[in-house]
């Protein structure tokens, strides 16, 4: 029912038997009022874990599972563990509490006021403290220009490419990783040789379109124009993720990339020749190291 996922400091073994702090919530990844959650945790002086579920929404996730842990791992918090969905819908409010004092030595509970919890989520962040007799500290929704930080304020912001709110809104910028894979190669026969990543079906997608991009590899940033969705000029339409890295020189196929989206550039265009695409390019490239 309950997977340990990272721990940064402990053994798993140990780590069920260390005091710690839990952090509850859906956390498909951190934005800015998780990190005040995240923060208020560490304060506290013990080990951090913060919780994660898998299924239940009908919806892509902000991030994969493998790029929320390097989230986690980034924030500084010590483990995370992952419960399904399925096996707690039905528990009760009481008895899911129960489950994590058993499976935890927790000391106290760290969450945000609309935090849910329980069969038909009838449990509220207030009822921790009671269920639990243990300390819980609920923050109060963080805003930001009087709108809300949350996942629905990140994801409608990425629908229409709007990477910049999207950014303020996650307190870092939004990512993607994975495995550079051999494509056609065109980009290359252009003299515009580009790392393509799949963009995987269970993260939110993007506006389709081009963007300035951070590309990190092997411990170094590369300013990078990166490309997402169908690529109509050569008639393809398959979804890639492509980026020309700016200044870099070798081989990328099968390793692994960071693809950090700074701002949108413009929509995708269908060009009838070669040669404009060319010279759009050009421009793209241009604008991102004038930061124009």
């Amino acid at each position: 029912m309950l997977k340990t996922v990272f721990t940064e400091k402990l053994s798993v073994k140990q780590l069920h038997k260390e005091p710690c702090v839990l952090l509850l919530g859906w956390f498909d990844g951190l934005h800015s009022g998780h990190k005040i959650l995240v923060q208020k945790a560490k304060s506290l002086g013990y080990s951090v874990g913060i919780m994660t579920i898998n299924g239940g929404k009908n919806e892509r996730a902000l991030y994969t599972r493998d790029e929320r842990q390097t989230v986690f791992k980034n924030a500084g918090i010590d483990f995370s563990f992952e419960l399904e969905f399925s096996d707690i819908r039905t528990l009760s409010p009481e008895q899911f509490v129960a489950l994590l004092k058993k499976e935890f030595c927790v000391r106290s509970f760290v969450c945000g006021e609309d935090f849910r919890f329980g069969s038909g989520a009838k449990g509220e962040a207030d009822d921790l403290t009671v269920l639990s007799s243990l300390p819980t500290i609920v923050e109060k929704t963080v805003k930001i220009d009087g709108n809300k930080i949350g996942a629905t304020a990140i994801k409608t912001a990425l629908e229409r490419g709007d990477v910049q709110t999207a950014n303020t809104f996650l307190g870092e910028n939004f990512f993607l990783s994975g495995t550079v894979f051999k494509d056609r190669g065109i980009g290359k026969t252009l003299s515009f040789p580009t790392a393509n990543v799949e963009y995987p079906k269970e993260k939110f997608p993007l506006q389709g379109g081009v963007y300035e991009t951070n590309v990190l590899f092997d411990g170094k940033e590369y300013k990078a124009v990166t490309h997402y969705g169908a690529r109509p000029t050569f008639g393809e339409m398959r979804i890639v993720t492509e980026s020309y890295l700016d200044g870099f020189d070798g081989d990328l196929y099968g390793k692994n990339i960071e693809i950090r989206f700074v701002r949108f550039l413009r929509g995708t265009v269908k060009f009838e020749r070669v040669e404009e695409l060319k010279k759009q390019l050009l421009e793209d490239i241009r604008r991102v190291r004038e930061n124009d």
